[in-house]
This record gives C-alpha cells, sequence and structure tokens, in this order.
C-alpha cells in the first residue's frame, strides 16, 4: 500500500522551478508514496511574509495545515524552506494555546476552518529514511550515479524535530541516500550554512560570497555534482555561481540539481535527461 501524504510543492515549485514539483511527483510514484493535492493552499510565506506581518503568516500556514488535518494526513514538501516554515509556526502555535485560539478564531471566522496541531511536517529526505528505509529504497535504485557528490542541506532543515532522527549539528541522511544510489558522499563544512538566498536582490554581493563558499568548499573536497535539499538555495547555487565565481575569485564551476531531480533519476525516471545530466557532470568542471 501507498503512503499517502498531503502535499505542499513549495513557493519555488509553483513558478521559477517547474521540474522539483516535476520529479518530485515522478520520484513519489515510484517510491509508492501518493501524493494528495491541498487544493487553496496558500505559500508558507518563506519567513519573509513574517518579517512583515508574522500573525498574517501563521494565520494563514494554519489555515494550510487544517486542509490537511480534514484530509488526515501529514504534509510533505520538496522544500526545505517550506517544511521549515511550516513546523516553524506549527511549533509557536502548539506551544501557546492563547495564540492558537486567537488564530483559530480568526479562521473560523474567515474560512470555516480551525488547527488542532495534530499533523506533522515533513520534508521528502525524512520519509525516504525514515517511512521507506534505506533498504528498500536501494532496492528502488535503478540508475546509479557512482560519482562524488556533495549533499546541501541548508541551515533550515537544522531544527531539532523537524528531521526525525538525523543529528542537527552533523547530518548524514543525505550522505546515506547519495551511498545508496551507488555515490560517494562528500563531506564538507558548508554543507548546512545558508547561501543567502532571501537576501540576493538586496544584499547581492554578501550573497554571492555566500553561494562561492559553499560551491568552492565543496569542489575543494572533490565533489563532482551537488544535491539541494533546499528549492530556493539550489536557484542560487545552479544560476548564481558564475557570477559568484566572478566576484570572489572562488571555483564554483560546479552541476548542481535538486534532491527531487536526483532522486527521480535514481527510481528510473526521465533516462533523457537522466543522460544530460551526466553529461552536465562530464562536461562542467576543470
Amino acid at each position: 500500500m501507498p503512503i499517502r501524504f498531503a502535499y505542499h510543492p513549495g513557493n519555488v515549485a509553483h513558478s521559477s522551478a517547474p521540474e522539483v514539483d516535476e520529479t518530485m511527483r515522478a520520484a513519489c510514484r515510484s517510491l509508492d508514496i501518493e501524493l494528495i493535492d491541498m487544493p487553496g493552499a496558500t505559500s508558507c510565506g518563506a519567513g519573509i511574509l513574517g518579517q512583515a506581518n508574522r500573525r498574517l503568516q501563521i494565520t494563514l500556514n494554519a489555515r494550510t495545515m487544517s486542509i490537511a488535518e480534514d484530509l488526515g494526513m501529514d504534509i510533505i514538501t520538496p522544500c526545505a524552506t517550506t517544511a521549515a516554515t511550516l513546523f516553524e509556526d506549527l511549533m509557536m502555535l502548539k506551544a501557546d494555546s492563547s495564540l492558537m485560539g486567537e488564530v483559530n478564531r480568526t479562521l473560523e471566522k474567515t474560512t470555516g476552518r480551525v488547527l488542532e496541531g495534530s499533523i506533522k511536517i515533513r520534508h521528502l529526505l525524512q520519509v525516504i529514511m525514515e517511512d521507506i528505509g534505506i533498504e528498500k529504497f536501494s532496492k528502488k535504485v535503478k540508475n546509479p550515479i557512482p560519482s562524488p557528490l556533495a549533499p546541501y542541506y541548508g541551515p533550515n532543515l537544522q531544527q531539532i524535530g523537524l528531521i526525525g532522527g538525523d543529528d542537527v549539528f552533523d547530518p548524514w541522511y543525505m550522505e546515506s541516500v547519495i551511498e545508496a544510489g551507488g555515490g560517494d558522499p562528500i563531506r564538507y563544512a558548508s554543507r548546512t550554512t545558508s547561501a543567502g538566498t532571501p537576501g540576493i536582490f538586496s544584499e547581492e554581493q554578501t550573497v554571492l560570497r555566500q553561494t562561492a563558499n559553499i560551491l568552492s568548499d565543496a569542489k575543494t573536497m572533490g565533489a563532482r555534482m551537488m544535491i539541494s535539499a533546499c528549492t530556493l538555495s539550489h536557484g542560487v547555487l545552479d544560476i548564481y555561481q558564475g557570477k559568484a565565481s566572478r566576484s570572489t575569485g572562488l571555483n564554483t564551476n560546479l552541476p548542481v540539481i535538486h534532491f527531487c531531480e536526483y532522486i527521480a533519476f535514481l527510481t528510473g525516471n526521465f533516462p533523457t535527461r537522466l543522460a544530460m545530466l551526466k553529461t552536465r557532470v562530464a562536461v562542467i568542471g576543470d
């Protein structure tokens, strides 16, 4: 029987990175995960909305989570930022009964909904490791990628309680998945640091330095490709790496793909794109 989850693709998968949603759906089909869409679910706010109006962000996310509760399912997402934002808001509501009451009164008045707080927020990485299991996952691998691969977590997943049994200070979940996929996981210091994505349009030079440091660190340790669990960071690490190199003088020439793309490729989806990916790994570099 498939594992069923309420599906929140995250913000970027709706707009500039539709390949994340496309490969998430394909990967989940291969992994016997059934995704149930949540019509009417809104953006999580990515923490940015919360900087302007935290109560609005919490209320909107409570509404989304109440949709999942009505379905009787936990939420799964491919986006580290969405997972973290929903998790933070859920924890804040559960820890403050007064806030939960106020938000529920607003929800009931405006949408007829209430949130009980019974659901959990899950990233695809956690589901693979804890619901499917690494041994069963390894049997699903049809197209191994035997290459030195750098896992990039970003800072958002590194919260106690969000990513289950993984170590928030020294994570190993993605390394285990890479090994199961035939690759050699590269351990490098900046795999949990921020790429600075929200500041790309206001503090570009700072973000370019952060991006360059992450990519250069991974390359120095021998990575041939980077796998990002964060949709927002994936875009900056991939698209801006040339500019980051010119700005800092660091070597940043490294293919970056999203975790969902990687899992979809491993489990036998998009063979043409897999061939293109292998070519990209061979061509991009020194």
